[in-house]
């Protein structure tokens, strides 16, 4: 899982400098700054004297020395332990020693630790009482040098004030970042152009590491400071897939990059001093990106996880990820449900409800009488009140279910030591008994829980984790009598997260983590009030000004855990489960979920999600825009992913945009004639575009070629629709011809023959026309202000009526197909009774409005001006004005999930528009 994964590639940067030293050694918010080849002289001017070979670490709070021999401990003496640091010899001491051509430096200390002797992972050895230790460094003239460095740390280390020690140790850093800078000789390639350098730290569990970021037009490039694990860590840019700002230490100045699609663990995670450092590196990696996926919405993943295009599991890392859930912060570890409260039962029976935790409550909620108890206490706290004195995920909780894989972390974190042997994580069955009884314990699971590696069940490293008072040694996690081994454990568990019950109830969970419930009154309401220091915005630590108050308040945030950044505001939609089949094992449930649905439970699925989106409607934000054709944009195409976006223009040319790498890929011209329309057809292979020059064109998006023309017009070609093979073509010379046919599959095989299956005639040129949702009616408006309504399965009229006093500019049927809305030259929108042919609402605008988009009850129309407009039907209202184009709006396209929505413009531009909830 996640953190599994992460160590390994730790492990894999740490075979490439093969020391036993790791960061984790360092003290929590501690820097390392050099090393140097040294001796460790036992015995200094004695006939005993023994030299110890390795090398000197000198750290922010500590002098580390790492022996070449792997039986000798690591030697580490912490700064504010040191009576007295400077050359060996100096007052007169050993002349002898100091006329030779090594240096030394001599330590006086109190401390000093030993760490993993003979490679042992245990708890840290300490001896205590005055000592000395003298290191003889290689180059002998750098003596001097790390004398005085080691003298300015420990004065930063002996300040009475906390903030004090931090603000000198940051003003040490600061400076040697400042004297250095990235070495271009490590660029990969000569012809690689800078683009940005700046300092930054790489982050990685329970460490920071400082040096310098840089980043080119093919790479991406961090050189640490110390050039420790390696020089230089480099990631080419083509690899990367998905980036992400992120809150470090409730700042804005994380950056996350991923080289994957779906793994939770990163392929590096940066912080920055400045946001607008953190900002600016963001938006090169997303221009030069050519394969960048960008940041989807909760919502889009929520509409994916109700159709069931994402297990339960899935849907929670993606949740995780974009509530600022990383598995290089162990603050904000990604947090994943209890779902099973049965561990104590021979056989586990997923049919049962009895079987799962309530997921409507919080962990602390779960036990009636202690609830009560915690209730009380709170009714009697001064405010801010808060229910629970410790939160459900942080980084000691992350560690206490890792310790088995992950020792050294919890060394780091623990100061040299395990926790007590009774309160380890020994058994699944006492850990929720814990969680359910304990007066502190609130803790959920994290993702490994659900995964497929059982490493952190088992002691493999056969750890001294202590004795329990019962007399056995800590070992492997015990577990439930229904697991037949870890394996079976993490099988049934994820059986259990992905069963009927949970994807019932796992809106309930994300309400209280990650949604409505997780502040203010509903919070109150669900009793899932946490300490205020735990959310977002519950600090600002801008404001404090005491610097001591300011550390001590980091210090507590980032080691009590922090609440997840909040998606949702309004009550998370429920999973529809009956076409969803009991998920059996795969490891990453990329198999198909649901039975194939039809047009209505398909329907069904959607129906929340696009009533959120359109109650939401006015909250339209501009997100993207770009010029891409030099006259008036006429048509717009989506690929079904949303990656590629086509566009047809009066310039004449078909063009392809990349949503993802925000740059123009194809530009086409089948004539010089205007085209006016475009629609890709399934399975995104086609494009079709209808043009002035009378002509339907055919393009191979695979072939880069067109591919059938179809000539079948006495006039210009105004509009197209397609369904189920069959091609719907409006024209200026009176019709609207109905085709039946396939475009051929290759271009340069036999054009194929396209045969005229309807002819539906007008009086005058027709300008638009839209099909209902079955694609059994077709409402046609004409230049005249007519609006006609045709029964297709019989080719048969079925209304005509005069609607407007000018051009129809667009007309298309409501959801339900009980209602057609028109827009016309004249400014108004008319909605008409499909069934009687009944005009039954107008509404008159001071300018025409010339595409629009609707869900039966609102409107977003595009006006003449430029203006986007938010129509309230039921209210006869303009709900909204937004700012849009600089002339007219011509077309407009929305997704299906209703969240994505984009413009065209007279004024040559595609405009991205996101909603904001």
């Amino acid at each position: 899982m996640a953190f599994i994964r992460k160590k390994q590639q730790e492990q894999q940067l740490q075979l490439y400098s093969k020391e036993r030293f790791s960061l984790l050694l360092l003290n929590l918010e501690e820097y390392y700054f050099e090393q140097h080849t040294a001796n460790h002289v036992q015995h200094s001017g004695s006939q005993e004297e023994r030299k110890i070979r390795g090398s000197l670490k000198i750290c922010s709070k500590s002098v580390i020395f790492e022996p070449d021999a792997i039986s000798q401990p690591i030697i580490k003496i912490p700064l504010r332990d040191c009576i007295k640091i400077g050359k060996h010899g100096e007052n007169g001491a050993n002349r002898h020693f100091t006329k030779t051509k090594s240096g030394g430096i001599s330590l006086i200390f109190s401390q000093v630790y030993f760490i993993k002797e003979h490679n042992i992972v245990a708890p840290y050895k300490i001896e205590r009482g005055k000592m000395e230790y003298v290191f003889e460094l290689d180059v002998s003239g750098k003596v001097e040098d790390v004398v005085e460095t080691l003298l300015q740390l420990h004065r930063a280390s002996c300040l009475d004030k906390l903030g004090d020690q931090t603000a000198m140790i940051t003003a040490i850093l600061q400076s040697r970042l400042a004297r250095t800078s990235f070495d271009k000789n490590r660029f990969q390639s000569v012809s690689e152009k800078l683009h940005m350098e700046c300092k930054a730290e790489m982050v990685t569990p329970l460490v920071t590491n400082p040096g310098h970021v840089c980043i080119t037009d093919t790479n991406l490039y961090f050189q640490p400071l110390n050039g420790y694990p390696k020089p230089v860590v480099q990631i080419t840019l083509q690899d990367v897939r998905r980036i992400y700002k992120r809150r470090h230490g409730l700042m804005p100045l994380g950056l996350e990059v991923f080289c994957t699609e779906d793994n939770l663990c990163s392929d590096i995670y940066l912080k920055f001093y400045e946001p607008q450092d953190r900002d600016d590196l963001y938006f090169y990696i997303a221009t030069y990106l050519e394969h960048h996926v960008a940041e989807h919405t909760a919502e889009s993943y929520m509409l994916q996880w109700q159709r069931g295009h994402l297990s339960n599991y899935q849907y929670l890392l993606h949740l995780n990820n974009l509530a600022d859930r990383s598995c290089n912060d162990l603050s904000q570890y990604p947090v994943f449900p209890w779902v099973i409260s049965d561990y104590y039962s021979s056989e586990l029976d997923l049919s049962n409800p009895g079987t799962f935790r309530d997921l409507s409550k919080p962990v602390g909620a779960l036990n009636k009488e202690r609830l009560e108890r915690l209730l009380t206490r709170y009714e009697e706290m001064p405010e801010p009140k808060f229910m629970y004195g410790s939160h459900y995920s942080s980084p000691g909780y992350v560690l206490f279910y890792l310790v088995r894989i992950a020792p050294e972390y919890m060394l780091c974190l623990q100061n040299g030591r395990f926790d007590n042997a009774d309160r380890m994580f020994n058994s699944i069955a006492e850990t929720w008994k814990n969680c359910l009884d304990g007066a502190t314990d609130f803790k959920e699971l994290i993702p490994e829980f659900y995964g497929d590696d059982v490493s952190f069940l088992i002691n493999s490293l056969k750890l001294d984790l202590g004795k329990r008072q019962g007399g056995q040694m800590v070992d492997d996690v015990e577990l439930p009598l229904w697991a037949s081994s870890p394996e079976d454990f993490l099988q049934k568990s994820k059986d259990a997260l992905e069963s009927n019950y949970v994807s019932e109830h796992l809106h309930e969970w994300i309400d209280l983590i990650f949604g409505y419930k997780q502040k203010g009154n509903d919070a109150v309401g669900a009793h899932n009030v946490f300490h205020p220091l735990t959310y977002e915005g519950g600090v600002d630590l801008n404001s404090i000004e005491d610097p001591d108050e300011k550390v001590a308040m980091l210090t507590q945030i980032l080691e009590f855990g922090q609440t997840p950044k909040q998606l949702f505001v309004t009550p998370h939609p429920r999973r529809i489960t009956p076409k969803f089949k009991s998920l059996s094992q795969t490891s990453s449930y990329n198999a198909s979920i649901v039975d194939s649905p039809g047009e209505e439970s398909f329907e069904d699925l959607t129906e929340e999600s696009k009533t959120l989106a359109w109650n939401n409607i006015t909250k339209l934000q501009l997100h993207e825009q770009y010029k891409i054709h030099k006259e008036a944009v006429t048509g717009i195409a989506v690929s079904c992913n949303g990656s590629s976006v086509f566009t047809t223009s009066q310039d004449s040319t078909l063009k392809m945009f990349s949503k993802e790498s925000k740059m123009l890929q194809r530009s086409i011209s089948f004539s010089n004639m205007a085209l006016s329309s475009c629609l890709l057809l399934p399975g995104d292979a086609t494009v079709i575009s209808s043009s002035w020059d009378n002509n339907v064109y055919f393009y191979s998006i695979a072939f880069g070629r067109r591919q059938d023309t179809l000539m079948g017009h006495d006039d210009a070609v105004s509009k197209i629709c397609w369904h189920n093979d069959r091609l719907y073509s409006a024209s200026w010379d009176s019709t609207v011809k109905v085709w039946s046919g396939v475009p051929a599959e290759m271009p340069g095989t036999k054009k194929h023959q396209f045969d005229l299956l309807a002819e539906l005639e007008h009086e005058v040129s027709v300008d638009t026309i839209s099909l209902n949702a079955a694609s059994t009616l077709l409402v046609s408006g004409t230049k005249e202000g007519m609006v006609t309504i045709w029964d297709l399965t019989t080719a048969t009229l079925l209304h005509q009526i005069p609607c407007h006093s000018g051009t129809v500019c667009d007309a298309a049927f409501s959801p339900d197909s009980r209602h057609i809305l028109s827009t016309g030259a004249d400014g108004c929108l008319n909605v008409v009774d499909v069934q009687t042919g009944m005009l039954i609402s107008s509404l008159t605008s001071d300018e025409p409005q010339r595409c629009f988009i609707w869900d039966g009850n609102s409107v977003l129309s595009g006006s003449q001006s430029g203006e986007l407009f938010v129509w309230d039907l039921l209210g006869a209202k303009v709900s909204e004005r937004i700012q849009g184009h600089t002339g007219a709006v011509t077309c407009i396209w929305m997704n299906e999930q209703c969240s994505s929505i984009i413009t065209g413009g007279e004024d040559r531009q595609i405009m991205f528009w996101k909603l904001q909830y």
